[in-house]
C-alpha cells in the first residue's frame, strides 16, 4: 500500500512539474512575441518618419528647381527676343545697302 501511495504521489509530482515547465515555456514564447512586435512597430514608425521627412525635402527641392527653371526660361525668352530684334535690324540695314547698291 505504501509503494502504491508513493507511486501515485511521484506521478502527481511529475505531472505538476511538467505542467509548470510547460507554462513557463509558453510564457517565454509569449514575451518573445510581444518584444518582437514592439520592435517591429518601433522600426515601422521610424521608417515612416524618415520616409515622410525625405518626401518633404524632395518636395521642397522640386519646388525650388521649378522656380529656377521658370526664371531661366524667362531670361532665355528675353534674350531670344532681343537677339531676334537685333538680327532683324541687321537684315534691314543689309537690305537697304543692297538696294542702294543696286540703284
Amino acid at each position: 500500500m505504501k509503494a502504491r501511495a508513493r507511486n501515485i504521489l511521484a506521478t502527481a509530482l511529475l505531472a505538476s512539474a511538467t505542467l509548470m515547465f510547460a507554462q513557463d515555456a509558453a510564457t517565454d514564447v509569449d514575451k518573445g512575441a510581444k518584444d518582437t512586435a514592439n520592435a517591429t512597430k518601433t522600426a515601422a514608425k521610424d521608417t515612416a518618419k524618415g520616409t515622410e521627412t525625405a518626401a518633404d525635402k524632395t518636395g521642397k527641392a522640386t519646388g525650388k528647381a521649378g522656380k529656377a527653371t521658370g526664371k531661366a526660361a524667362k531670361k532665355t525668352g528675353k534674350l531670344v527676343g532681343k537677339g531676334a530684334k537685333d538680327a532683324g535690324k541687321g537684315v534691314e540695314k543689309g537690305a537697304e545697302k543692297t538696294a542702294d547698291a543696286v540703284k
